[in-house]
């Protein structure tokens, strides 16, 4: 399980150096066999061990080429779907396409979601989060049911 926002830097050469506590797990989970793909709704990158990508992979082989929406979201997830194993220092090299995605600079954030990380430019992983706590305060969002049962 992942959790918490780390700020980290990309390398000259456009790889990651993935935080000393979640390489020990990665490497037994998935043997450091990672794939990165585009988030189709923020400007940011999705980063999955190798089985929990193959999951999303099965819902997505059950979605119709024939429905516009559903083909789109299997072109865009799949298409740039790129595969990746950490190095022995860690490092994982993410491709000149999702870099530009995700208009990825040096300073960049890699925040855990549970199955998953998110990686962000730095600055607009800032401007998420003031955006994401003022739709909070102002209460300006959907009040779906998990929601009305969520506490903390």
């Amino acid at each position: 399980m992942f959790r918490g926002a780390n700020a980290i830097n990309l390398d000259v050469k456009g790889r990651v150096t993935i935080p000393t506590r979640y390489r020990q797990l990665l490497l037994d989970d998935c043997q450091g066999q990672l794939v990165c793909t585009i988030d189709t709704q923020q400007s940011c990158l999705l980063l999955y061990p190798l089985p929990e990508w193959e999951e999303i992979e099965l819902k997505l082989s059950k979605l119709s080429s024939m429905i516009p929406h559903e083909r789109r979201l299997q072109r865009l997830l799949l298409g740039y779907a790129t595969e990746g194993e950490m190095d022995k220092n860690g490092r994982l090299l993410l491709s000149a396409p999702l870099r530009q995605h995700a208009q990825l600079e040096k300073e960049i954030m890699l925040v855990g979601q549970l199955n998953k990380f998110e990686i962000w430019d730095a600055k607009v992983w800032q401007d998420q989060v003031h955006q994401d706590i003022e739709t909070e305060k102002a209460g300006q969002f959907e009040l779906t049911e998990r929601l009305q049962d969520f506490s903390l």
